[in-house]
């Protein structure tokens, strides 16, 4: 992952910090690995190491992964930040400090797997999101001692009621809410990436037909432009998915879309923003993608327990082999177009 944060700390760190930064052109964003980065069953960082490559490595002391990796024929930088947007923010302010490399002009893209809406979306389905909105600042109330006319337990900070009007501000002093990544850029993405055919089995066939009454959960995997709910909760069930929709449409003006459910990615935003108030990178060049490895509310008649006790892990997700594959492949494409055209996406931002 990262280093570099304190100087001369770690193996050849003291060296790098004397030498040039080196330019980096976009940064692979992943959150978690299974095990090793090569050879074994893969998490979020294996295929971008094997496939894309990303061959030379740097050390990383003091952080999750260990380990940064490079390819330094395209200037790709990958990271595996560790779950949790405490993980996150530590491994991105940690990356933004370091030395060794200039990010001034990269691009970030988290490619990373998630939950899904079954009332939006399929297993194995990419989805780029517009919008990251916080689902984990709130305040709440047990939904046992919550008044009849509440949907939920759930009010906004700085608001004592679900539907808080006016509307608290989106960053305040209580948090940051919401962020709308660049539309241009994620609309770009999208369209150079929504022809690509993603993998599926008979497996995934299998899971989603249990989702009968959920037309969209039906579907084959596709790629799609879709919206993310970022909370350290794992939460499920289909109270908590109404709960998610409403929350996301809330903060979002009714312009956003819950698509997909994830921790990871209001840190992501919150760090970079952070970061480039002091100019060290430009928070206009965020992408987020994230692919369902697995529903976030069960089929009728199952009950969320279950689901959970079928699913507490990320190797017994039953999307995620379909979701890891799914993430490399549309993502990779937008890293190799960006980095590979410099002369052209160093200054211009789609």
């Amino acid at each position: 992952m990262l280093a570099g944060v304190i100087a001369g700390v770690g193996i050849g760190v003291k060296a790098h910090a004397q030498a040039a930064p080196l330019e980096v052109r976009v940064v692979v964003v992943t959150t978690f690995e299974l095990g090793q980065d090569r050879g074994d069953m893969p998490g979020e960082f294996q295929h971008w190491v094997e496939r894309y490559p990303l061959e030379q490595s740097f050390p990383a002391p003091g952080t999750e992964h260990g380990v940064l990796r490079y390819n330094a024929q395209d200037h790709v930088l990958g990271l595996v930040s560790g779950e949790g947007p405490s993980h996150m923010a530590a491994a991105i302010t940690a990356l933004a400090l370091d030395p060794r490399f200039d990010l001034r002009h990269a691009y970030f893209i988290l490619a990373g797997i998630a939950g899904v809406n079954p009332y939006k979306a399929s297993l194995g389905s990419a989805a780029w999101a517009r919008y990251v909105v916080n689902g984990g600042a709130a305040h709440l109330i047990d939904s046992r001692e919550i008044p009849a006319d509440w949907p939920d337990g759930f009010t906004p900070l700085q608001g004592h009621v679900p539907d808080e009007q006016p509307r608290p501000p989106l960053h305040s002093i209580a948090g940051d809410m919401a962020y709308q990544l660049r539309p241009s850029l994620v609309q770009w993405a999208y369209e150079r990436t929504k022809v690509i055919t993603l993998p599926d089995n008979a497996a995934l066939q299998a899971h989603r037909h249990a989702y009968q009454d959920f037309p969209e959960a039906l579907k084959p995997p596709h790629v799609m432009i879709g919206d993310t709910i970022s909370s350290e909760t794992y939460w499920l069930g289909a109270r908590m998915n109404r709960w998610a929709e409403r929350w996301v449409s809330y903060w979002t003006d009714h312009q956003g879309e819950m698509v997909t459910t994830a921790e990871e990615d209001i840190a992501l935003c919150q760090a970079l923003a952070l970061q480039a108030k002091a100019g060290r990178v430009d928070a206009q060049r965020i992408l987020i993608l994230r692919t369902a490895s697995n529903f976030d509310m069960p089929p009728t008649a199952v009950t969320p327990a279950t689901m959970l006790a079928n699913a507490a892990h990320e190797e017994n997700l039953p999307g995620l082999h379909a979701a890891t594959d799914a993430a490399y492949r549309v993502a990779s494409p937008i890293v190799r177009h960006l980095a590979t055209d410099w002369a052209r996406y160093k200054e211009h931002v789609p």
